[in-house]
């Protein structure tokens, strides 16, 4: 379960990042109440995950996912520049976190 909070943490994380870009420095009400609203969320999700993870993993996986998802709104939705490397380096990104998953429950301390 305490992947599905991370998921959905940094889905919130990608939400709060669109929203404070759209709040054009918090210059734009809506916005920015809707920026601050989801960075709540997406910590207190975060927080869940973090009682059976550890800080370590799911922190890594948190910023992970949300600076992958941020990137790929982007480029989808906003019209910012898509590249080869940066296809490569979401892959990498991605595999890291994958990597950190499989890798749970594996520590014998």
């Amino acid at each position: 379960m305490e992947w599905v909070y991370l998921i959905i943490a940094g889905f919130c994380e990608v939400i709060w990042a669109y929203y404070l870009d759209a709040s054009y420095g918090f210059s734009k009400l809506v916005p920015s109440i809707m920026a601050i609203i989801f960075i709540g969320i997406s910590f207190f999700i975060l927080e869940k995950a973090m009682k059976k993870l550890g800080v370590g993993v799911a922190y890594a996986a948190f910023t992970g996912l949300g600076t992958a998802g941020t990137a790929i709104m982007g480029m989808i939705f906003l019209g910012e520049s898509v590249s080869f490397l940066k296809i490569v380096a979401l892959i990498i990104l991605l595999t890291g976190i994958l990597g950190l998953k499989l890798s749970e429950g594996t520590d014998k301390t």
